[in-house]
């Protein structure tokens, strides 16, 4: 497999995976980290990004959504978002609970810097995390 290919399929897992599409680009970033398949700055670049992307693309769909009242848990998420604001999706990471987020920040028509920003940092880190457990563990298999 070429450099490009593994950045390719990289980018293209990662993407999926944050959308509301079932996919495990964590699986797939350690395989390649572990097959030495391209550089490590390669990969978790390719894999922030992609994931950010498919982040965005939940925002713009709840951006899509009409702005009308539902139930109540809605109402608690609401509040729950608006509090912490734009800083919330430091957690778009997490499954299930992140696409939820990017959605309700798109609803709530939050502003697209920081929105952008957070998204970034808290889907980089979970990239740069696993990357290091994975590389220690290489070190420490060894």
């Amino acid at each position: 497999m070429t450099a490009f290919l593994a950045n390719a399929s990289l980018f293209s897992s990662s993407f999926l995976s944050a959308t509301l599409l079932p996919g495990s680009s964590e699986a797939l970033l350690v395989t390649l980290l572990i097959a030495k398949q391209a550089s490590v700055f390669a990969l978790v670049t390719m894999a922030s990004l992609g994931n950010t992307l498919g982040g965005l693309t939940n925002i713009i769909i709840g951006r899509l959504l009409p702005l009308k009242q539902q139930g109540r848990w809605h109402q608690k998420a609401i509040t729950w978002l608006n509090r912490l604001g734009p800083a919330a999706l430091l957690f778009s990471w997490l499954p299930l609970i992140g696409d939820v987020l990017c959605v309700l920040a798109g609803w709530l028509r939050l502003a697209w810097g920081p929105v952008v920003l957070y998204l970034a940092i808290g889907k980089t880190l979970r990239y740069v995390v696993i990357a290091m457990v994975t590389l220690q563990g290489m070190q420490w298999w060894h």
